[in-house]
Formats: C-alpha cells, structure tokens, sequence
C-alpha cells in the first residue's frame, strides 16, 4: 500500500473552487431555462407521472462536473510515494565470529573469557530486534553455529551451549572470518557487518586472515574486530591429577592484525580488557550500525494521474452520449 498521496502540481488543485460556482450557476439557469404555461387548475397534469428521463435530466450536468473534478486532479499529477526507511530486516545483517580456543578460559574477566564473550554477544542480540543474525565459531577449525537468522530466540539458545573443545584447539582467525563471509557472501541486505571477537593471535587454518579480509572488502562487508583480554599476567585454569590449578600466564594478541582487518574493511578495530569494556564495544557498534541504516531512506514516487484521466474521460463521453440522444434538451 501506499504511505501517503502527494501531488506534484499542487497550485492546480485551486481550480476545484470553481466547482461550487458551476453547480450555484446551473441551479440559478434552470430557473430561466424552460417557459411557464399558468392554469387555472391542475386537472391536466394531476395524474401525468414522472418518467425515468425526467429524474435524469440533471444526469449530464453533474457527469460533466465529475470528469471536470477527476481532470483537475490529473493536472495537479497525483503521485504516490513509498518509503523505505530504517529498514531492519532486509537493511542489516550481522555475523558474530566467536573465538572459541581454549585461551578464552582465561579469568581476567568474570567468571572467564568465554562466559563474557557470550553474554554480550546476548545482550548486542537484543539490542537489534529487526535484524538478521549469525553466529559463526572458530578455535582450529570453524564452523557455522547459527545461519543468518531473525529467530533470536533460537540463536540465544545456541549461543549459549558454545564451550572450548568443540573443535580442535587453535585460534584460526583466517578461517573463521571466511566462515562469516560466506554466511554473507549472497546477502542482499544493505549493510552487511561481522563482528570478529578474538583472544589471540593466529596460528591455524588455512587461510591468511589478510586474504580472508581482502575477500570481505570485495563482498563489502565491513568487519569490526574486537581483541578481547587483559595486558600481561592473566589467571589460567589448568587440569591437573590434583585438580583445576591457576597459573598466570601471558596470552599475546595480534592487535596489528586485527587493526589491518577493520582498516582494510571499513571497520573499527577495537580493546576489550575486561567485561564492562567489552559491552561498551558492543553498545559503539550498535549505534554505529544505527546511524548508518538511518540515514538511508528511500522515497520512489509513482504517478498516478492515469486513472483519474480516464475516469474524466469516462464522464465526459458518458455526458456526451447522453445530452445527444436520450436526454437531450431542446430550448
């Protein structure tokens, strides 16, 4: 349906005030337009009954002023206008490709990496209603944990069964950016983002996270990295026969890498280093993302003068036809 009509020649409208001056003109002309027989009584035309002609002799008149009325609104060229704003479903569609090794156990966040990682990822879920969202995995393989979806409630269920150790251990930061590309490869959606959340610096899979990016700038896809963990000595769990012991240990992130990956895509590369910092990038995201989709709006306007054109037509043949033949008046 139409959002709205509008009227590309609006000052044409104005000739609509003419139309209670025609009817007032007409109505004053009939009073002069036949002669006046007196009687000196009505015994000659008391039981005379009105024909149907008769009821319709104003007929072409009022056809007349009809088709005077749909050609004035032809003129002023009826359009209407359809608008696409803030589109949700169809404008944006995100993926989120979690890092899963088992350096996301680390507890500098609370109550580790891992956990965090997944809450926030919950939270920027619900922070877009209307779009389209994925959730791609990655340690030393990767894989596709939930396609582009707007079933949320699906996607929250999945994410939250994500642990380390569903695949082999590693950190394939190539392949699980090409894993999301491909979730978007034949997306139609306007604007197409993939959140690549890492802990670590690349030493698996098969392809170079730089190659991976190189094919996201091309599908322009725009891929905002966010490195998630602390500077320096950061607790670890490990197993042990005596049980889980914690040990503090060093786990280096590429930040370079993943600065060249936003850079090269048009995205943003960003630090997390404990929970509250991470949910504040998901929050920046969000309203970047917002202030891109909202400035797109599209209006297509479509003329719709024809059908009233015709319907003027249409009177003025009818009110043609008419005053010629069967109601046709003789002064």
């Amino acid at each position: 349906m139409f959002s709205d009509i509008t009227f590309a020649y609006k000052p044409f409208l104005y000739f609509l005030i003419v139309i209670p001056l025609l009817v007032g003109w007409y109505i004053w002309k009939q009073k002069f337009r036949f002669a006046e027989m007196q009687y000196s009584h009505t015994i000659f035309v008391h039981n005379v009954r009105k024909s149907l002609r008769l009821y319709l002799l104003h007929l072409p008149f009022i056809l007349r002023i009809l088709a005077l009325i749909f050609l004035i609104i032809a003129l002023a060229r009826p359009q209407s206008t359809s608008n696409l704003q803030n589109i949700n479903v169809e404008g944006i569609d995100i993926v989120i490709a979690l890092d899963i090794s088992g350096s996301m156990l680390a507890e500098d966040f609370m109550p580790n990496r891992m956990e965090a990682a997944k809450a926030t990822a919950l939270e920027f879920v619900e922070m877009r209603p209307g779009d389209r969202l994925g959730v791609t995995v990655f340690s030393g393989e990767s894989f596709t944990l939930v396609p582009l979806t707007t079933d949320h409630l699906l996607l929250k269920d999945l994410v939250t069964t994500v642990h380390t150790g569903m695949v082999e251990d590693g950190t394939a930061i190539g392949d699980g950016l090409t894993t999301a590309i491909n979730r978007l490869r034949e997306s139609d959606a306007i604007s197409k983002v993939i959140i690549l959340l890492t802990d670590g610096v690349s030493n698996a899979g098969v392809i170079d996270p730089l190659t991976a990016a190189e094919i996201a700038q091309m599908l322009n896809i725009r891929v905002y990295t966010v490195a998630v963990g602390s500077q320096g000595l950061v607790p670890y769990p490990f197993q042990t026969p005596f049980g889980t012991q914690y040990r503090d240990v060093e786990i280096p992130i590429d930040e370079k890498l993943l600065e060249e990956i936003a850079a090269m895509t048009g995205g943003r590369s960003f630090l997390a280093e404990n929970a509250r910092a991470l949910e504040n990038i998901y929050r920046e995201i969000d309203q970047m993302e917002k202030s891109k989709i909202d400035v797109l709006e599209f209006a297509r306007r479509n003329d719709e003068y024809l059908p009233f054109l015709l319907l003027a037509m249409l009177f003025l043949s009818l009110e043609f036809i008419l005053s010629k033949t069967w109601l046709r008046v003789t002064n």
